[in-house]
């Protein structure tokens, strides 16, 4: 019995399951039905595949549980199997020290997938420790042997709600923490939701696994597939949106029948990723569907995007002002800007014509 047929056992999937799986993970990166062959074939092989290293520093474990709480359907963790976590400090069964050498051993051999979670604190650098080590000393040795980093949720990607201000212990995410060390960002994909959507973890694995290469990404080293549009683009409440119908309070009959959340703080206009189509609870939900969007996947997200009770300040919505919009006049980073601005940006993107454009089209038009 080879190590998938085991892996499958363990799980409870026939091969016509993991077929299935192969075929849903394909459409999630973006490369249709089609593809799902090669992704099968590539994780039939894994076990001759570069092992994987989890890191945890500055965090609350979110991710981890996201990721191994996936049950529904269990593919996530059939990969995680298939690839094989050498070393993760929070659900290895080795500890202490023979856990170091665990870690030691691997990174030795170098050629590894590195999975950060969490921040790494740069003010304060003592505030993070793993066997009396720092998450800086630590991040110096497994950065550099690794074949890819991926760095999972908010706080390794920007260091979320430790890099608020006032920041104490100078928490910063990966794409921070590598440049100012002079490490290459080209073997790095950030996943910034948070928690990470296992569907992000697992795609993009897969597609390393499959291409031997990182899928495309935006200047945040975010996949494309995952965060090249917004969340408003793809909401379900989109339409109410378009035709002006807002939940105005919750408890609401408006908010029974669904209306669009931009007036109760949503932050889906700003906020680029893929989350109402991949969903999250084991692809059952997501934030929209209990609440509003709060804008987990942009950096410093907790200091420029709150409160998240009150509207994005100066955007045009349908019937203010004579002005019928659509999310496509919202742009980046719009919270922290005045309204006089907002409507300068409006007005310029319209006559540049980029209303309607992905952000990475509108980037490079800019770099132009």
């Amino acid at each position: 019995m080879n190590r998938l047929e085991k892996a499958l056992e363990a799980h409870d999937l026939s091969r016509r399951d993991f077929l299935k799986g192969c075929a849903a993970l394909a459409a999630a990166m973006g490369l249709g039905s089609s593809f799902a062959p090669n992704i099968a074939r590539a994780l039939a092989q894994a076990a001759e595949r570069p092992p994987v290293v989890w890191v945890t520093w500055q965090e609350c474990l979110g991710c981890t549980e996201s990721v191994t709480k996936s049950r529904n359907p269990d593919f996530v963790s059939l990969v995680l199997d298939l690839v094989s976590v050498e070393y993760h400090e929070a659900i290895m069964a080795g500890a202490g020290e023979s856990a170091h050498q665990s870690l030691q051993k691997t990174v030795s051999a170098g050629g590894y997938v590195l999975v950060v979670e969490g921040s790494v604190a740069t003010g304060i650098e003592n505030a993070m420790t793993v066997g009396g080590r720092t998450s800086v000393d630590i991040a110096r040795e497994v950065i550099p042997a690794a074949a890819l980093v991926i760095a999972i949720g908010n706080c390794a990607a920007f260091g979320n709600v430790q890099a608020a201000y006032p920041n104490p212990t100078g928490a910063v995410g990966m794409l921070e923490f590598m440049e100012s060390e002079g490490m290459d960002t080209e073997k790095l994909v950030q996943l910034t939701t948070c928690p990470v959507n296992p569907v992000h973890l697992t795609s993009t694995i897969t597609y390393f696994l499959t291409r031997g290469a990182l899928p495309e990404t935006d200047h945040w080293r975010r996949p494309l597939v995952h965060f090249g549009k917004k969340v408003h683009d793809m909401c379900e409440r989109r339409a109410h949106f378009d035709e002006g119908r807002f939940v105005e309070q919750l408890g609401s009959e408006a908010e029974f029948n669904r209306y669009c959340l931009y007036k109760m703080g949503c932050r889906g206009p700003s906020t680029f990723a893929d989350c109402p189509q991949v969903l999250f609870n084991g692809r059952t939900s997501w934030c929209v569907q209990a609440g509003q969007c709060i804008g987990c996947a942009e950096k410093d997200f907790w200091d420029e995007l709150i409160d998240f009770y009150q509207p994005l300040p100066g955007i045009a919505i349908p019937g203010v002002g004579g002005i019928r919009a659509d999310a496509d006049t919202i742009g980046i980073g719009l919270a922290a800007a005045t309204g006089a601005a907002i409507a300068a940006h409006f007005a310029v993107s319209a006559a540049r014509g980029r209303l309607g454009k992905t952000q990475e089209v509108v980037e490079k038009e800019e770099e132009v």
